[in-house]
């Protein structure tokens, strides 16, 4: 894309935002309305879409990608002209008679650019958040995800407002054009590398940014049935082969629990893929030979406990356990993104939370665990983005929960009304009579009877 197409696309939207169409609630429930129309009737074309970027099953599909993203759009056009009211604000007695409103304004026009792994959620969720806002939205879909940036680009238009709403296709080129752009908001999904790249850019222009990022959200195996948990690690590690930012990068369990554990995890993968996953209709792949290469070299010289097994030509690595890897491993040292899941060994629940401290704040934390003394103690002293507890990613389905990191796992929050605040500004407003004028206590020459009352009043 050339800067005259991508400042073309940009000017197009920002006279849409400036004619004042946006912000009108009835217009921002109509898109909403209409986004939701869209999934419901080519549900079918997105999950033969997914399925073909990301050998994702149809059911897989929809409930991590299609229910949330529906459910999100159930929220708003449930809460949205509440949410457009704001609040009011009390005032204090020395400007009485006065009245004081936070109400929520349209920033303009936003840019989100979407990762590949779950493709139709995170570019339609935060687009979500820019409809109900009152934003313009300039979509970027992922050009590893290429069938569904396609059917996105083919559908949103015939859904929505298009002087409202762009999908643009192409890989970084295009981004970093829509980036030179004068824009409102940039909201990005992805890894951290290129997350500086992007604040770089914003930063150019004072635009503000949300980045969703990862890092190696950690689960906690305090105590319990190693069964139960095992069930739950294994279908929040390899849901969509492993491809996703909040699921538990590696297990952190105290050292009596670990054979049982590896024992049942074992068991779980057989109960829910087969003897061999290769041929389940229910288990993805990994997206493109480059993010292949760099699984499989990960696994050389670990002690594997389960899969390993892989095959290039179809971009099949099967779900994998290892133990206790070693320090300076790759699976130690970098987000794995993959289906690949070490468990370590550790002293006690202490020793867990120490090594999770030492490192970058994850996404997202988990911790396995029937005592409340446990809960509390992750709960207060483990530094993540998220805390969950006897069960992994399942905060992302809960409407109105924020979604968002700390530090190197991202800026800023969004989902439900966190989203809408994310992309308004909170404007004040100020009102006051003229019909009275109490201000007169404050104006000059300064006297000491004027002090005495300023002092006590204030």
């Amino acid at each position: 894309m050339s800067a005259a197409t991508a400042e073309a696309v940009v000017e197009r939207l920002r006279a849409t935002f400036n004619d004042g169409r946006t912000r009108d609630a009835d217009w921002r429930l109509a898109q909403l309305r209409g986004l939701r129309r869209m999934l419901r009737e080519r549900e079918t074309e997105f999950a033969d879409a997914l399925r073909q970027d990301l050998g994702k099953p149809a059911l897989e599909a929809f409930v991590t990608e299609t229910a949330i993203v529906r459910a999100e759009i159930d929220l708003a056009l449930r809460k949205l002209r509440r949410w457009m009211r704001g609040e009011r604000v009390a005032v204090p007695l020395a400007l009485q008679p006065a009245r004081a409103r936070v109400v929520p304004q349209p920033l303009g026009v936003v840019l989100v650019i979407a990762p590949w792994n779950y493709p139709l959620l995170l570019l339609l969720a935060p687009l979500v958040g820019a409809l109900a806002a009152g934003d313009c939205a300039v979509l970027k879909p992922s050009e590893l995800a290429p069938a569904t940036a396609a059917a996105m680009a083919r559908w949103l238009p015939r859904y929505l407002d298009p002087d409202a709403v762009a999908v643009v296709e192409g890989d970084a080129g295009v981004a970093a054009a829509l980036l030179a752009q004068p824009l409102d908001h940039v909201f990005y999904t992805g890894g951290a590398r290129v997350a500086r790249i992007v604040a770089a850019a914003a930063a150019e222009r004072l635009v503000p940014v949300t980045l969703e990022l990862g890092g190696k959200s950690p689960a906690i195996v305090s105590d319990g049935d190693p069964l139960a948990i095992a069930r739950r690690l294994v279908f929040g590690k390899f849901i969509n082969a492993g491809q996703t930012c909040v699921a538990p990068d590696h297990v952190l369990v105290v050292a009596p629990l670990a054979g049982p554990l590896v024992a049942a995890l074992r068991q779980v993968i057989t109960d829910f893929f087969g003897a061999d996953p290769a041929r389940s209709a229910d288990y993805g792949r990994i997206v493109d030979e480059r993010h292949f290469d760099r699984l499989v070299q990960a696994l050389e010289g670990v002690d594997i406990a389960a899969g390993g097994d892989h095959d290039r030509a179809t971009r099949y690595l099967a779900p994998t356990v290892v133990r206790d890897p070693p320090p300076d491993s790759p699976l130690l040292r970098e987000e794995i993104f993959g289906p690949i899941l070490p468990v370590i060994a550790v002293a006690d629940v202490a020793a867990a939370i120490d090594r999770i401290n030492a490192g970058p704040a994850p996404l997202s934390a988990y911790v396995f665990t029937h005592r409340s003394d446990v809960r509390r103690q992750v709960e207060t002293q483990v530094r993540a983005g998220a805390i969950g507890i006897n069960a992994c990613a399942a905060q992302l389905a809960v409407p109105g929960l924020p979604f968002g990191g700390i530090g190197a796992s991202g800026i800023g929050r969004y989902m439900g009304k966190h989203g809408f605040d994310n992309l308004s500004q909170p404007r004040p407003v100020f009102s006051k009579p003229t019909w009275v004028d109490t201000f007169r206590v404050a104006y000059p020459p300064y006297t000491a009877l004027k002090s005495r009352l300023l002092r006590w009043l204030m």
